[in-house]
């Protein structure tokens, strides 16, 4: 029969692990109805580094994944910037040989050093590797580290650090099938900006806070000049193809605060909160000149590609949203008429 000191220390061990699966429950329980991706892994990643003591907590997903485009797009944030870093497939699938069983280790971990985050490299001691899957496929890992070599050792039963890498899997792909519900609602397919039906949404809170605040509020109405003939000349294709241009370039030319929506087929909104107006027309007139100078190359062929705007701005006395739209609408209107002035006779 064992001893005394052997009950104890039996006993002493299933009490610490019961404490442990319950706080590996309630990281998951924690975590298990959140359906966006910036909520989900910034509550995800303190949990478990707060509930477990972990000093480094971090993901890493395969570059090549969908759910990386996914959490790269809609899931900016200081915690995700900090805590997730990108490896390669090839990498990735190196390092832990396609399997989906924890890794430990706590000796040369320099085979590692790819998976780390820059700011913990010189930090970690001892390492957990958790791979994470989506739809069967691994698209990456959930890490803990320690700047202790005793945390996490080879030898360690890694039940329940498996069983919360298949949770939070599950909870990837419960968030990634909403997320995805989320931008067919929101977005425009073609040139995934934001749609019109979220614009006015914006727009409505920016107009809002404007007034309260007694801040200027700007928006650029966007045209693309000949957009029919350019459909007639060069085909469909290459149409889709220069409205992906445009809108891409003038997602490039803004600031983080600003927005920009497709409207309505070549027409497309910029919102620029707390601008005036003549800054306003200075990044229109770039961006014109940028078209202008920049033609698209669509399969070895340069196409030109022109723009119009007209801007109204909250400071012009302007009372709701309609009337914000409908005097930049009115001012692309006459910029596109006198432009049309200016054409030579035939």
């Amino acid at each position: 029969m064992p001893c005394m000191n052997d009950r104890e220390q039996i006993i002493s061990t299933l009490k610490k692990n019961l404490e442990i699966a319950q706080k590996f429950f309630e990281i998951e329980a924690s975590v298990l109805s959140i359906l966006n991706f910036k909520d989900f892994l910034e509550k995800l990643l303190t949990e478990i580094q707060n509930k477990r003591d972990i000093p480094y907590v971090w993901i890493s997903l395969i570059d090549s994944s969908e759910v990386a485009d996914m959490i790269l797009k809609s899931a900016s944030s200081e915690i995700i910037k900090e805590r997730t870093n990108l490896i390669t497939r090839e990498a990735f699938l190196g390092i832990t040989h396609s399997s989906t069983d924890p890794i430990l280790v706590n000796d040369n971990l320099r085979a590692f050093r790819i998976l780390l985050p820059l700011k913990y490299k010189n930090s970690i001691r001892s390492l957990a590797i958790a791979p994470l899957t989506l739809d069967g496929e691994i698209i990456g890992s959930l890490n803990h580290g320690d700047d202790s070599d005793s945390r996490y050792k080879p030898e360690m039963d890694t039940t329940l650090l498996k069983q919360l890498a298949t949770i939070v899997s599950i909870c990837l792909s419960n968030v990634m099938a909403h997320e995805k519900l989320n931008i067919l609602a929101s977005r425009d397919p073609l040139t995934e900006l934001i749609n019109r039906r979220v614009l006015e949404q914006v727009l409505k809170r920016e107009f809002e806070r404007a007034v309260r605040y007694a801040t200027p509020l700007t928006v650029v109405f966007i045209d693309v000049d000949d957009f029919k003939t350019v459909n007639d000349h060069y085909g469909h294709k290459a149409g889709d193809h220069v409205l992906k241009y445009v809108a891409g370039n003038l997602l490039r030319m803004i600031r983080g605060s600003d927005v920009v929506a497709r409207f309505a087929g070549d027409e497309f909104i910029v919102v620029l909160p707390s601008t005036t107006i003549s800054r306003a027309s200075e990044l229109a007139f770039r961006m014109k000149s940028f078209f202008v100078d920049n033609p698209l190359d669509f399969e070895g062929i340069p196409i030109s590609v022109s723009i119009s705007f007209g801007i109204s701005c909250v400071e012009e006395g302007i009372n709701d949203v309609n009337e914000l739209l409908k005097k930049a609408d009115t001012m692309l209107y006459r910029a596109k008429e006198h432009k049309g002035m200016q054409h030579p006779q035939v």
